[in-house]
């Protein structure tokens, strides 16, 4: 690791093989020291009987991380939890604080919002959201407010009922966006910190394309565009967000996969490079990352590649603070990749670095700082 580099840690999400509705292969989930140099990982930390870690996230300060329990019932109550842990920003070491209920089944991502006082949780398999307060120690108070959503849309598997699979603050912390892919809507929640609540907004939602499955999303850095990735149908929808009023407004929907593709596959994360030019998206299936420009004009995208994972089923990726290397954790594979990012064409190059992993399903970086 360069010696004017900052010391950086990736904690790595994962199924695992205990507690009901196991997926897995892990018994909890790790952290790992990196590399800025090689783009090399070193296991530095097990965090051992943890159900189902599938997502991870950190607070604004680094002094706590957060993990859903992505399970159908846990502590002897239907739904699934998210747990908290104590973090030491200079080693990146981590101690279990609790675990709270978060209030429906198979919680499959969270975030913190910018003042850490707060966890918004997703709740795929009953499609609801919570809001739980956050201690001064980083600990979890009960849930302050949930809500559960209703509807369906085309797909007759798939989309019988809401699936909500992502809440994301936005870049001003006043609302939340929730993709759920049960109902092929964007929800719109205002946030409210003073009395721990989500209100839906005006408008509540945004419609995108029957039969999409939106899944995961991501800001521009610049915050006027959104980028939504749809699980079902293998697309990107770029949007236009209004910072002001709330409002996200679809302009442009394209394919994840080159052209003639016709095997099985599903879209599940998606990134921006830190500089804004360049966005990522996972595909299962194809068992790659799509590649395109970003026009920073209008925000339209334009595709510039593919890059196999060389793995099965990338269902979760990073990009490095510097955007200078992408990880991608391939689930059924039991790896991650490290690709170096090139900065002119976005494409990504290999770097032989493979880490061995059981169903890694999230990478979230994190520096000595935070």
């Amino acid at each position: 690791m360069s010696g004017n580099a900052p010391a950086t840690w990736v904690y790595v999400g994962t199924f695992t093989h205990h507690g009901p509705g196991e997926r897995g292969r892990a018994d909890g989930f790790y952290c790992y020291s990196f590399d800025s140099d090689s783009g090399a990982l070193r296991l530095a930390q097990e965090i051992p009987d943890v159900p189902s870690p599938a997502f991870l996230a950190l607070a604004p300060d680094g002094r706590t991380l957060y993990a859903v329990n992505e399970v159908p019932s846990i502590d002897g109550h239907d739904g699934g939890a998210v747990s908290a842990f104590a973090r030491d920003p200079g080693t990146g070491r981590l101690s279990f604080l609790n675990r709270e209920a978060s209030h429906g089944g198979d919680p499959c991502h969270l975030m913190v919002d910018a003042t850490g006082q707060y966890v918004l949780v997703a709740n795929y398999a009953t499609g609801s959201v919570a809001m739980l307060p956050v201690e001064s120690d980083g600990s979890l108070k009960q849930a302050s407010d949930i809500h559960q959503h209703s509807g369906s849309s085309v797909h007759p598997v798939r989309q019988q009922g809401p699936h909500a699979h992502s809440i994301t603050p936005d870049p001003t912390n006043t609302v939340a966006l929730v993709a759920d892919l049960g109902l092929d809507q964007v929800l719109i929640y205002r946030i409210d910190l003073e009395l721990g609540r989500l209100a839906p907004h005006d408008p509540p939602f945004a419609s995108l394309h029957p039969g999409a499955g939106p899944r995961h999303l991501a800001f521009h850095p610049g915050a006027s565009f959104v980028y939504v990735i749809n699980e079902l149908d293998s697309t990107i929808t770029a949007c236009r967000w209004d910072l002001v009023g709330g409002v996200l407004e679809p302009r442009q929907t394209i394919s994840t996969l080159p052209e003639g593709f016709d095997g099985r596959n599903s879209c599940a994360d998606v990134h921006v490079r830190p500089d804004g030019r360049f966005l990522y998206g996972s595909n299962r299936g194809h068992d790659s990352i799509a590649i395109f420009a970003i026009d920073p004009l209008d925000g339209t995208l334009a595709p510039a590649g593919h890059q196999s994972t060389l793995g099965e089923e990338p269902r979760n990726f990073g990009i490095d603070p510097t955007g200078r290397y992408l990880l991608a954790a391939n689930q059924n594979s039991d790896t991650i990749v490290t690709f170096r990012v090139d900065g002119e064409s976005g494409r990504l190059e290999e770097t032989g670095n493979v880490t061995m992993a059981p169903s890694p399903v999230c990478l979230l970086f994190a520096t000595r700082d935070a």
